[in-house]
């Protein structure tokens, strides 16, 4: 590996836009399923307080997973190209194992998922009643989708205000469906 293929390698994004993204949103729809089996008929603290808790422990278990996970994927494609290597009579690079990089990325993807909570969860820090703060987190929730489908079009170069329209949209749809699944 000659200097500057080492120097691109290292400034290389640990994610790309799309990965980013995806972690955010996966992030944000388990938060919202919490958030939308609130009930405004169940005005108490005490409630909100557990389903608040609940929503960052489900993000906290399943960006784990995901962090894990990424490794895994990582692991399994470095063993794949070792073996399409062998296959091919090329030198078979070193047995494939994970790297301080691929920590770095398992961690970014604990993080996003993890991080995707926050911002839903702060209306009810801020209203004493459940009613305005589910709106409020609602709307914060759609102006997050519209975003992600934002950052997306930018990074393919589309149309910015019609993937982010596009996303909220399928967001909300996708809220709706894993909370009618019992989600």
């Amino acid at each position: 590996m000659s200097l500057s293929q080492a120097q691109g390698a290292a400034r290389a994004r640990v994610l790309d836009p799309i990965e980013r993204v995806s972690e955010m949103i996966f992030g944000l729809l388990m938060a919202m399923t919490f958030i939308g089996s609130l009930s405004v008929a169940s005005d108490g603290r005490e409630e909100v307080r557990t389903m608040m808790i609940a929503a960052l422990g489900c993000n906290l278990a399943w960006g784990l997973t995901d962090a894990v996970m990424y490794l895994v994927g990582t692991l399994t494609e470095r063993t794949r190209e070792r073996t399409l290597a062998r296959q091919a009579g090329a030198p078979v690079p070193d047995a494939p194992r994970l790297h301080g990089g691929d920590f770095k990325g398992a961690l970014g993807v604990f993080l996003m998922v993890v991080a995707a909570t926050f911002p839903v969860v702060v209306p009810f820090i801020f209203f004493n009643q459940v009613a305005p703060a589910l709106h409020a987190s609602r709307m914060v929730a759609v102006a997050m989708l519209f975003l992600g489908g934002w950052v997306l079009a930018r990074y393919a170069g589309g149309n910015r205000w019609l993937a982010g329209t596009a996303l909220a949209a399928v967001g909300a749809v996708l809220v709706g469906a894993i909370m009618a699944l019992g989600g």
